[in-house]
């Protein structure tokens, strides 16, 4: 019986903005220009135009604050939330339609000048035999089959030539006792289900203290 585990990953976009203001104007504007005429995006929400007049009052305001001119900051600063917070709202009205078509997100958010955040790496999950918390144990962790599963456990200490059976579990965990100090022992299970028992797992091996 093979068991497998299918998940699905959201695309979502990653809006980190560039903190110079020539930067942020230039990717500002290639939001606008790369969602102008872009089939993907036939209503866009808040419209390019009041973008591009954002991006247009930002850009005077941050040409005033260089002269360095009384105010000047702060009235560029406003402008710049004000270029903010309309991206914001692109970017939600991107990811609607970005989630509406799973199969072709990344490049429908890409193709509007936004970035695709990049998935969490995560260690795979494997099955451990670890030391136990006294000598001539060993705690044994494997990777859950679900609610309903429970589990065979059997270990060697020939190196995989005979198997001793362990006591089955309704978790994915267990603990053998009575292991020769110095040994090493190799352990391995399989996951029983409704529609039997699955295949044994890789052996893991410990040396028992």
């Amino acid at each position: 019986m093979t068991m497998a585990n299918k998940t699905t990953h959201r695309i979502t976009i990653s809006l980190n903005f560039p903190k110079k203001e020539a930067d942020f104007l230039l990717f500002a504007t290639n939001v606008t220009t790369k969602m102008t005429n872009n089939p993907s995006f036939p209503n866009p929400t808040p419209s390019l135009a009041s973008i591009n007049a954002a991006i247009a009052e930002l850009h005077s305001a941050q040409v005033t604050a260089t002269s360095r001119a009384k105010g000047a900051t702060t009235v560029r600063d406003e402008k710049r939330t004000v270029v903010v917070g309309l991206l914001q709202q692109a970017r939600g009205y991107v990811q609607g339609v970005a989630d509406a078509a799973p199969e072709n997100a990344a490049s429908i958010i890409e193709s509007a000048g936004f970035a695709v955040r990049k998935a969490p790496t995560r260690a795979a999950r494997t099955f451990e035999a670890r030391q136990g918390a006294v000598s001539g144990t060993a705690k044994l962790v494997a990777v859950s089959a679900g609610k309903r599963a429970s589990y065979e456990w059997q270990y060697s200490t020939d190196g995989g030539k005979t198997w001793i059976l362990a006591p089955a579990t309704l978790q994915a965990k267990t603990g053998v006792t009575g292991l020769a100090s110095g040994s090493t022992v190799v352990f391995r299970y399989r996951a029983v289900l409704k529609g039997g028992e699955g295949d044994w797992s890789q052996t893991v091996a410990l040396l028992v203290k």
